[in-house]
């Protein structure tokens, strides 16, 4: 950490494997349990510790014949030595207080699955997911919001550029086994997490969190991986909160256990589509830079407090929850679907070999290569029309937009501009960081900044990557 703490990690695995290259042709499916990455939401690292600790003792069914597992208590160390009964007052204990919500940077650890500048999530990518590569993942968290009895609440991974097969699988088939099962097996009441539009009026629908792959369970959901956001109801008491977290991680290794061939074989399916659409992109093949967010076909049922209005002591009115529960039956608005979208290329050529955009592509585990001389290729380049940063800064950025031309033409690139080929596992995540006009790209995070505003003059310069749309004999070697 930034701290200069060790981050520890747990390896569970029968027999025992030490080392992420002991699972070559390991038929077992490596999941991945991250807690307290807000570390005023604590429920997490608790639970994992039980977990871990009933497994080796009671060992019913016994998971590690199936399943290895990666366990991650305290994801955020810095933030978790903060402890004060000041932080996260309206959490119903424990009693002697909690940690911060930020890291040693001052930084939200899960808003940096992007632009990674934060040790915590490089370590995360680099020496995790790059390495074990789990095909689930779970991120462990408190609610902020709304009033409702039921004392734990999850989601999937929500970013529309996700593989939709793996997107259904988790809604249509796992999340709903895991609510019934934690239900009925676990007796844990829960539902699926969000929070009400209206709080005045729960009929309006129940909304999921964002969609932008900042997040690191939609990160994880890009790198087609599943992954579950979880979310312990802060209203209620630590010790109910504890065991609903435990519950969640018991129901989700039941259904690893028993579906792991499925799963394994439908993420290495995901992985195909992927390659094979970035060797040869066809014209209807297009990549989502704004989306929708629309109701699931399944309503959500939810055992909320009805709520009544009061005035503070300055005289303004405000809602708090009654002491009378109803049950409202919700559209769940969890489906983000594409609203406007580019073309999907072939591969992205960049012109400015800077070492920041090397190093992060690098550090997500995508595939680089260099032309070997100067080529001449069919491109869409693309010409900056507006760039505007955020007026509020935001994680220590000013974040940017843009509005763009997309030019078709030939262009004639330098030796070693480096290229970067969407015939790759990670293309999707590829695609997220170059293409100018998405949330959560280089642009937005001032990768960018010095190449597209000349020292003098009301100009801009060209967006530094230009797109090849279909495939092409790139001369090119590993960079």
């Amino acid at each position: 950490s930034t701290g200069g703490k060790d981050i520890p990690l747990i390896i569970m695995s029968k027999p025992s494997i030490k080392s992420y290259r002991d699972l070559k042709d390991d038929k077992r499916i490596v999941i991945y349990i991250q807690a307290n990455i807000h570390a005023g939401e604590v429920e997490g690292k608790e639970a994992v510790q039980m977990l871990a600790r009933d497994i080796l003792l009671k060992e019913t069914p016994d998971y590690l014949r199936n399943v290895v597992l990666l366990i991650c208590p305290i994801f955020n160390a810095d933030g978790n030595e903060q402890i004060s009964k000041l932080n996260r007052t309206n959490q119903n204990g424990p009693v002697n207080g909690v940690g911060v919500r930020h890291n040693g940077q001052m930084l939200d650890l899960n808003r940096d699955a992007m632009k990674v500048e934060t040790p915590e999530v490089r370590g995360m990518i680099t020496n995790i997911l790059n390495k074990w590569d789990p095909s689930i993942m779970l991120d462990l968290h408190t609610t902020n919001g709304s009033y409702h009895t039921e004392p734990l609440t999850y989601t999937w991974m929500m970013n529309g550029n996700t593989d939709r097969v793996l997107v259904n699988y988790m809604r249509d088939k796992m999340a709903p086994w895991l609510k019934k099962t934690i239900t009925e097996k676990y007796s844990t009441p829960n539902v699926f997490y969000g929070e009400f539009r209206d709080m005045r009026d729960p009929g309006k629908g129940w909304d999921s969190y964002a969609f932008e792959p900042r997040y690191i369970v939609n990160y994880i959901g890009l790198r087609n991986r599943l992954s579950l956001l979880n979310e312990n109801y802060v209203y209620a008491d630590f010790k109910t909160r504890v065991l609903g977290c435990y519950s969640l991680l018991k129901g989700v290794l039941d259904y690893a256990y028993a579906n792991k061939d499925e799963i394994k074989k439908m993420l290495a399916d995901a992985d195909k589509r992927v390659i094979a659409r970035g060797m040869n992109p066809a014209e209807k093949d297009s990549f989502a830079v704004e989306f929708v967010n629309t109701p699931t076909p399944e309503s959500e049922i939810i055992n909320a407090y009805e709520m009544e209005s009061y005035k503070d002591a300055n005289g303004r009115d405000r809602l708090r929850p009654s002491d009378r529960v109803k049950q409202v039956t919700v559209p769940y608005f969890a489906d983000y679907f594409p609203k406007r979208s580019v073309k999907f290329p072939y591969a992205y050529i960049i012109t400015v070999p800077d070492a920041r955009v090397v190093d992060l592509l690098k550090t997500h585990g995508i595939n680089i290569e260099k032309l070997e001389s100067a080529t001449t290729l069919e491109v869409q380049t693309i010409k900056t029309k507006e760039l505007k940063p955020s007026a509020r800064l935001n994680q220590g950025h000013y974040n940017n937009t843009i509005k763009v031309e997309y030019i078709n033409e030939k262009k004639e690139f330098p030796a070693g501009s480096l290229v970067i080929r969407t015939g790759q596992r990670l293309a999707n995540v590829a695609a997220y960081l170059l293409e100018p006009e998405t949330d959560d790209g280089l642009l937005l995070w001032n990768y960018w900044d010095k190449y597209l505003v000349p020292q003098w003059g009301g100009a801009f310069l060209p967006y530094p990557v230009s797109k090849v749309l279909k495939f092409t004999d790139i001369k090119s070697k590993p960079f």
